[in-house]
This record gives C-alpha cells, structure tokens and sequence, in this order.
C-alpha cells in the first residue's frame, strides 16, 4: 500500500507557482523533442533542427488546448460554466486525452500544410512519442490525485488522501504503463518501412483498446455501462478498424506474421 498524500506544488515563489503537473508536461515537451531529432538524423523526417522545435511548439500548443477544450466540453460542463475563470487554470488539471489528440492532430496538419509535407509520415513519426507523453501525463494525475481507480484491496493500491482513507487502484500507473507498451510496440513496427498512416492508425486502434480496458477500473460516471472516455474510445477503435482493413491490409498482414 502507498498513501498518496502529494504535496501536487513544488515551489511558490511569490504569485509563480509551479507544480509537478506542468513539469510533467514540459518534461513530455523534452521527450517528443528527442524522439523527433532521432528520427530526424534517421532521414525519416524532412525537417531542420530548427523546425523540429517550432513542430513541438505547435503540437503542445494543439494539445494544451484540444485537451482543455474537450474536458471543459464533454467531462465538466457544469463545473466549468460555473466557473469559467477555472478553464484557464490549466496548471491544476483537468486535461482530456482525446481533446488533446484532436488538437495534436490538427496542430500537426495546419504545420504539415505550412510546410508542404506529407502529413501521415509525420503523423506516423509523431504518433510514438505522442503516446509516450500521454503516459508521463498520466504521471500528473497521479500527483494531482485526479482520475483514480476503484477500492482494491490488492499490495499495490493507493490511498489518495486527498479523496478519503479508501486503498483504490493506482489508474493513472495503469492508464501510464500502457501507453508505454503502446509506444513501444509501434517504435518496434516502425523500424520497418510502412505505408504512410498505418503506425498512427495502429495508434490509434491500441490506445483505443487499451483506455476501454483500462478505464474498467476508474472511478467515473457511466452511460449505457461505459463512461465517456470509453465511448469516445469506441469511437477510435471502429474508425481505426475500419481505416486499416480498408486501406493497410498487407501492413497488418505483415505484422501478424512479424515481417
């Protein structure tokens, strides 16, 4: 058993207050910062170091923001609309995973657009360390004490003492390591040439899955049995299945025999 009792500010220096919440952020700002340099020196992106910084600028920016959007919109209408000044307090949470993929995505189409570049090969490139800092994301919620799981009684459950004295599931690890596992099977995939579009697709499919599963153990309202993270999950699963059977069937063939 852990006890959660995470002090979620680590320094205040007169009205600057940071928190972990924004360091874990900046700290995934750092992470798709080297993964695209890597692939970059790798001849996989058609991008100056230069570009490659203003690329992450944007995507964070069209994260931060789709993120914000989709919570105040979809998860917390209510709250939000009574107090609307809260919607600009990102710092404290309250970021919504398929707000933030939405404005990633459009983020990353408006710069390809700019640029003239093939959007899917960048989006396949951005995918990996997208998923990677959706799962240090995760790691915010843990010291904000949001998003947490259901009573358990098991040797790695959390008491948030934020919320009550309950020993509940650790979500946020959860929702973390498999991300990470996502981001690690396609990193694995891509080390082959594929057709432009199937590694953010294939994303796109087994974060799906993985948040419909995951999201059994979190404590959240429900419609019809799944909440609303799960519904727009679904979403994400039928329109992946449906894109990669239509148009990367030799894609997924060649990773169902590990070609």
């Amino acid at each position: 058993m852990f006890v959660n009792n995470i002090n979620p500010t680590l320094l205040e220096l007169g009205f600057l207050e940071i928190r972990y919440y924004g360091l874990v952020y900046v700290l995934g700002a750092i992470v798709g910062l080297l993964v695209l340099q890597y692939y970059r020196k790798k001849g996989r992106l058609e991008l100056s170091k230069d570009e490659v910084w203003d690329l992450v600028f944007w995507l964070m920016v069209g994260l931060v923001v789709g993120a914000r959007v989709f919570e105040v919109v979809f998860f917390a209408p209510g709250y939000f609309f009574q107090n609307p000044l809260e919607i600009l307090k990102v710092w404290k949470g309250g970021m919504s995973f398929h707000g933030g993929f939405v404005g990633l995505v459009m983020a990353g189409y408006l710069y390809c657009r700019k640029k003239k570049l093939n959007f899917w090969k960048v989006a396949d490139i951005v995918a990996i360390p997208a998923i990677i800092v959706a799962g240090i994301g995760r790691l915010a919620n843990f010291t904000n004490s949001e998003f947490y799981g259901s009573a358990t009684n098991l040797p790695w459950c959390v008491v948030f003492k934020k919320i009550d004295e309950v020993c509940r599931h650790p979500y946020q690890i959860y929702a973390a390591l498999q991300r990470w596992a996502v981001g690690g099977v396609l990193a694995l995939i891509y080390r082959k040439e594929r057709k432009p579009g199937f590694i953010f697709w294939l994303m796109v499919l087994l974060e799906g899955v993985g948040r419909i599963l995951v999201d059994i153990v979190r404590v959240e309202s429900k419609y019809l049995y799944l909440s609303m993270g799960q519904w727009l999950s679904v979403v994400m699963v039928v329109v992946a299945v449906v894109i990669l059977l239509r148009w990367y069937k030799k894609d997924l063939k060649s990773i169902v025999y590990f070609k």
